[in-house]
């Protein structure tokens, strides 16, 4: 399979403006963990095991170190608000770190540039750093009138990181990435009065960005301009959401609710489903995740579900988006390999490489996972396993951004109109 054929055989291709990237992006202060470091501040600031918790309101640089160790210990990833970003600013300054840009509109748009796509990013933010990483060609629109800088700490936990607290040793087994910021223009997520046109000349609208916002007014009234503006997308295009991880876990079921009927794909990974349902659940049991589809469907009635974790990736379409089923699967799957190409090769990231993991193995155990699962949802659902990769250092953030990069540049150039 070429490159080509991965993202739609050259059937159709993509015009500049075809693909609208929304709806907000961000600087990334990407630290190394350094054990030693983290042992050090564990002991600065006399942290005991019980103290641990992974809900604890960020307002120090102690209380931020207790929320990382918490995420340690359990190997889950996330988002959390810091109540400035001076917190993140003085946790970022004791280790290495790489500044980068982030957002799931931004490494989406990168994502798709790397294999030949163009796309029309939407940011509500930008200072010096935007303007010196975002490659020339990247077409922005923003809602920025001044220059910001509220950078989003990233912390990677590779298998094998480990702190100390007390004589307890947490040591990580899966990768997985933690998100902390405190970042005003994202809480307000201005919009652009450019996007609405854009959007009706669009083949695909992303829908992403809801989760920082803390005033629930202001979440209504952006949550009502999108509405307008996804129901203005062209008949034969697709609108699709990305669920990400929300400070305020009490906003999801009003986002749900809002963008459910107005999209056509409303997707997320494993720690935002967990996180949606308010249980963990066994990602290895057939039986658990149809229960958890079942409880989420009942929250998400309207739109094409799909699932994106380490071990497969799902889509689940109702009756009326049938005709969309093999088309949304497809796409979810190059999704798959787009991110597996990220978590492999991190910035590195090519057509050939993605290609090459395309072409490759899966992970063997997600195989009979994935028959089993579409034996219990029935046959509006498609599973994928996960495709084997390994690599000394994974990289964890941005692999739900990449995914859905991956699926949206296969629905952009599918051969025919998306919408049936």
């Amino acid at each position: 399979m070429a490159p080509s054929e991965l993202f739609g055989g050259g059937a159709r291709t993509v015009a500049p403006g075809e693909i609208v990237l929304g709806l907000q992006g961000t600087v990334d202060y990407e630290i190394a963990w350094d054990g030693a470091v983290v042992d050090a501040l564990v002991e600065e600031h006399a942290i005991s095991a019980d103290e641990i918790d992974p809900d604890i309101r960020i307002v120090d640089e102690r209380t931020l170190l207790i929320s990382v160790l918490a995420f340690l210990a359990t190997g889950e990833g996330g988002e959390r608000h810091a109540e400035s970003s001076d917190i993140v600013e003085a946790f970022a300054a004791r280790f290495p770190k790489e500044i980068t840009l982030g957002g799931t509109c931004v490494r989406a748009g990168l994502a798709l540039r790397e294999v030949g796509i163009p796309s029309l990013l939407h940011l509500v933010s930008t200072d010096a750093n935007v303007r010196r990483l975002l490659p020339d060609d990247c077409e922005v629109i923003t809602s920025a009138t001044h220059d910001t800088l509220d950078p989003h700490l990233i912390i990677q936990f590779r298998p094998g990181d480990a702190a100390r607290v007390g004589g307890r040793e947490y040591v990580v087994r899966e990768a997985n990435r933690l998100i902390v910021a405190d970042d005003p223009p994202a809480e307000n997520l201005v919009l652009s009065a450019e996007l609405a046109d854009r959007v009706r000349r669009s083949r695909v609208f992303l829908v992403s960005g809801f989760n920082t916002i803390a005033d629930p007014g202001i979440l209504r009234a952006r949550l009502d301009e999108v509405r307008e503006i996804a129901a203005g997308a062209p008949d034969d295009g697709m609108v699709v959401y990305e669920d990400a991880g929300f400070h305020d876990r009490e906003h999801q079921p009003a986002v749900a609710a809002a963008i459910g009927p107005v999209v056509d794909v409303f997707s997320l990974n494993e720690d935002e489903l967990q996180s949606r349902l308010g249980r963990r659940i066994d990602l290895r049991s057939a039986a658990d995740v149809a229960g958890a589809m079942r409880e989420l469907r009942v929250l998400v009635p309207d739109p094409t579900l799909v699932v994106h974790t380490r071990y497969w990736t799902l889509v689940w379409a109702t009756p009326r988006h049938a005709g969309e089923l093999e088309r949304v699967a497809r796409a979810a799957d190059v999704g798959n390999a787009t991110a597996a190409g990220r978590y492999a090769h991190g910035d590195r990231i090519t057509a050939e490489r993605i290609d090459a993991i395309a072409r490759g193995p899966r992970q063997e155990g997600s195989l009979p996972f994935a028959r089993a699962l579409e034996a219990e949802l029935g046959d509006l659902c498609r599973c994928h396993a996960g495709f084997l990769v390994d690599s000394p250092a994974p990289t964890t953030i941005g692999l739900g951004d990449t995914f859905i990069g991956g699926l949206i540049g296969s629905l952009a150039t599918a051969p025919s109109p998306i919408r049936s």
